[in-house]
């Protein structure tokens, strides 16, 4: 099929699932909404089994991971990171808990190798299937590796509405607290967030243009990358890190993307690269390992939840916020950007309001992210396989 026409019906698919989001005003998130449209037209045949390998717009996807979380860094004001410590701890300790339930009650159900199998993946995102997977194969169990594979697809079908949910609780009551003026942070963090890097830009303005700032992107995530060749650790830690610092010293610009314009295609090309995940999940498969994933799933969801109440709860903790946070070990990038994104936009009256209630969650939300998808299940998954 041609390249235009496949990436044309990709991107109708995201379209219906914004307009989804848009009607039912974020109570369906777009994510998921764009995510069962796709299994479903995957599972009629309307669309072919690997439509996504022909896609250029997601072979840019791929591409465009690293600059994209450098832009992320440069979308947290430094000032705002010292203050997260709360909500990696809420992250990290609700994903070890869920670890635990899992380990404990799917043992008990089947066995060991099950738990293990699903442990890491249930709370993390690609690295941690590959390195279960990986395992999984050398010690002659590579037919099970599927239930990771379904687990990675099927998980953050279970985040997503719990963390819009709350999510959206946590943006009316900010909303509320602004009209009666309760709301400090509203004006500060949504008049200029990095009005501090701004003024240390290195960069004169007339230089900033679009390509400018995509070769900066670009050249972050390249170093990110040979740091993490270099050290073993994930590119995405040292690509956070160079746009949070980059910006903050002025090497980089806050907001690349949305000041190169850019921000929409990397975007629609990131969630075609979190879609492609369901195109090993065929209805014979997925029905076989049912049982199981839905067991790992329900467990681990519930676990997580679980956690971030009872951390919430023990860190005074807003806790319409602290359980999304935690949920992120289920989405993760560009899922935790894309709720925040979506609640903002439904629950906000006028731009204020809507950038008060932006920056009052997305900062949280994006460090949950990180420390659970990108460092802990990681490490969490290296042990675990080692057990088996």
């Amino acid at each position: 099929m041609n390249p235009v026409v496949v990436t044309m019906i990709l991107l109708l698919v995201l379209a219906l699932g914004e307009l989804i989001s848009i009607l039912t005003k974020a109570r369906v998130p777009m994510l998921l909404a764009s995510l069962m449209i796709y299994l479903v037209l995957l599972w009629t045949g309307i669309v072919p089994a690997g439509l996504m390998s022909d896609s250029l717009l997601k072979t840019f996807g791929s591409l465009a991971i690293a600059p994209l979380i450098v832009h992320l860094g440069t979308l947290i004001p430094f000032s705002q990171i010292k203050g997260q410590v709360k909500p990696i701890v809420i992250a990290v300790t609700s994903s070890l808990f869920a670890v635990g339930l899992v380990l404990l009650i799917v043992t008990a159900i089947f066995d060991y190798t099950t738990a293990v199998s699903g442990a890491g993946p249930v709370v993390g995102g690609i690295v941690a299937f590959l390195l279960t997977s990986e395992k999984l194969t050398q010690i002659g169990l590579g037919a099970l590796a599927v239930l990771p594979a379904l687990i990675l697809a099927i998980h953050k079908l279970a985040g997503i509405p719990f963390a819009s949910y709350f999510l959206k609780k946590h943006a009316l009551s900010i909303k509320a607290s602004i009209k009666d003026g309760s709301y400090k942070g509203a004006a500060s963090e949504s008049a200029n967030p990095h009005a501090e890097e701004t003024r240390k830009s290195l960069l004169p303005a007339k230089f900033q243009t679009p390509i400018v700032l995509l070769a900066q992107l670009f050249i972050a995530g390249s170093i990110a990358i040979g740091l993490d060749a270099l050290t073993g650790i994930n590119y995405s830690i040292f690509c956070l890190i160079i746009g949070i610092v980059g910006t903050y010293f002025g090497v980089l610009q806050p907001q690349m993307l949305n000041k190169a314009n850019s921000t929409g295609i990397f975007m629609a090309s990131l969630m075609l690269v979190v879609i492609a995940s369901m195109d090993q999940v065929t209805p014979d498969v997925f029905f076989s390992y049912l049982p199981q994933v839905f067991t790992i799933c329900l467990i681990g969801t519930v676990g997580v939840i679980i956690g971030g109440f009872i951390m919430s709860k023990l860190l005074k903790y807003e806790k319409n916020l602290g359980i999304p946070v935690a949920l992120t070990a289920l989405f993760g990038f560009p899922a935790d950007y894309i709720l925040c994104e979506e609640v903002a936009r439904e629950v906000g009256e006028n731009e204020e309001e809507r950038a008060a209630i932006m920056n009052g969650m997305v900062t949280p939300m994006l460090m949950g992210g990180f420390a659970t998808v990108t460092t802990g299940s990681i490490v969490i998954a290296s042990i675990l396989v080692e057990t088996l």
